[in-house]
């Protein structure tokens, strides 16, 4: 933390480039290398002036690039350190060199994550807004930049301040009685109270633990199986969703012999869509592997397509509600463009009527996916607290089951000593989470270490 620490913010090679500064010394090893001396530089303000450097040969100082530098002093800045910002032109040369003679000059090159994790350190942010940092640059689509800047803007820590608060009367009055634990004739705890404030504590722990499910299919991608029979076009379809030839079209049938997965967003939201092999009765042993695979995609999808080219037999139909139990089922009518639509029965499914090869109705589907995640809890907004990370899931539900102790203490009227030693563990748990809790070194370099390095 006394070091002073410097590295490229961005990729070299465009028009410009931000190498960032931060510690003790920035301002004093930057006047080294600087046209002016910003030792008594006032913060928030912007200098321009040239980087230079020292040429043995002349005995002359040489520019080598024009610059500008932003100027932030600590504690007003985003690691809580007097830090510097250097915007010159994105050339990779330029750049190196900028680094070399900086780290000539007293800088070294920083750690992954550190600027991030010196914000942490300098309680410029908790330890779940410094991990939403990485979620927020690896954001691809609407809703993970929501979740991430849910997070960063303290949402979910504030969530997590409310519960511990509430955690911590509840010990504060059980531990209050341990104290005249010889004066029978006071109570400072109801329990039926207690038990009633526990419950409600652990179903807020439990639902923010069970917003992880959703979080990762909205990370990964909801996935979407695209099943049914051989040769009912769901290569075509995959590729008319994905506007490009990803999966092999074919009239022959069972050529799709394993999954293929590709990603798309739509209306922010990503979704994963599978393409998976036809069901049907093979003796094909490649084949067969295939179509297992597809029923374990089914298992695992929030979302199947079931694509038909003609009216299903009613053991078809058990098969489809039996494969897709509890997922969100769409039933599509493919090939839409050989049949006469007046005369088309729907027979007793509710169909969306496509025409994968032309590409009629895609559009209509596409919306439809969307409406059925929505319908199936897998949207977010930016009130929204979804847990997306495997750590505080892991915290989450460590803490539900410490809390699930206190409450068959208390039902079985167990002393307070031992119910303070459980809401004791679920506070600290919870701690952990926001890095309130001492959180060893270990701990912190696997957090940071996933971060790039100008962050």
């Amino acid at each position: 933390m006394n070091d002073t620490i410097c590295a490229l913010a961005t990729a070299p090679g465009g028009a410009i480039g931000i190498i960032r500064i931060s510690g003790p010394q920035s301002l004093e090893i930057l006047s080294h290398v600087f046209t002016k001396d910003l030792t008594q530089a006032k913060p928030n303000t912007i200098h321009y002036g040239h980087i230079v450097e020292y040429d043995a040969v002349s005995q002359h100082q040489i520019p080598l690039d024009d610059v500008l530098l932003s100027i932030f002093r600590a504690p007003h800045s985003y690691t809580g350190e007097d830090s510097v910002e250097i915007s010159c032109h994105g050339s990779r040369y330029i750049l190196n060199k900028v680094l070399d003679l900086l780290i000539a000059n007293g800088c070294r090159m920083a750690n992954p994550g550190e600027y991030t994790m010196r914000a942490y350190l300098n309680g410029k942010m908790d330890l779940s807004q410094a991990e939403a940092v990485a979620d927020l640059i690896a954001s691809d689509n609407k809703a993970t930049h929501q979740m991430a800047m849910s997070q960063l803007r303290g949402h979910f820590s504030s969530e997590l301040s409310k519960l511990r608060e509430q955690l911590l009367e509840l010990t504060s009055l059980l531990e209050l009685e341990l104290d005249f634990s010889d004066h029978e004739d006071l109570e400072f705890a109801d329990r039926s109270k207690l038990l009633e404030l526990t419950k409600t504590i652990d179903t807020h722990i439990t639902r923010l633990a069970d917003s992880f499910e959703t979080g990762q299919a909205l990370k990964q991608g909801i996935p979407v199986a695209i099943v049914g029979k051989t040769n009912v076009g769901k290569s075509t379809l995959i590729n008319a969703l994905l506007k490009e030839d990803r999966a092999i079209v074919s009239d022959i049938h069972g050529t799709t012999r394993d999954t293929i997965e590709e990603t798309m967003d739509i209306n922010g939201i990503q979704f994963r869509f599978i393409d998976t092999a036809g069901l049907r009765k093979t003796n094909d042993e490649v084949e067969q592997i295939g179509i297992e695979r597809t029923i374990q995609k089914i298992k695992q999808a929030r979302i199947v397509i079931w694509l038909l080219d003609q009216r299903p037999t009613w053991s078809e139909m058990d098969e489809m509600d039996e494969l897709s139990k509890g997922k969100k089922c769409i039933y599509v009518h493919n090939k839409a463009d050989l049949i006469d639509i007046h005369k088309f029965n729907p027979y007793i499914l509710p169909l969306s009527m496509i025409s994968a090869k032309n590409g009629n109705g895609i559009s209509n589907l596409k919306q439809r996916i969307f409406e059925e995640a929505e319908r199936a809890g897998l949207t977010t907004n930016a009130n929204e607290i979804i847990v997306t990370n495997a750590r505080h899931y892991d915290a989450l539900c460590r803490a539900h089951s410490h809390l699930q102790r206190v409450i068959e203490g208390l039902q079985n009227q167990l002393s307070g000593d031992l119910l303070s030693e459980d809401l004791r563990l679920t506070l600290d748990t919870l701690a952990e989470i926001t890095g309130g809790q001492i959180t060893p070194n270990e701990v912190l370099g696997n957090i940071f270490k996933h971060f790039c390095v100008g962050k």
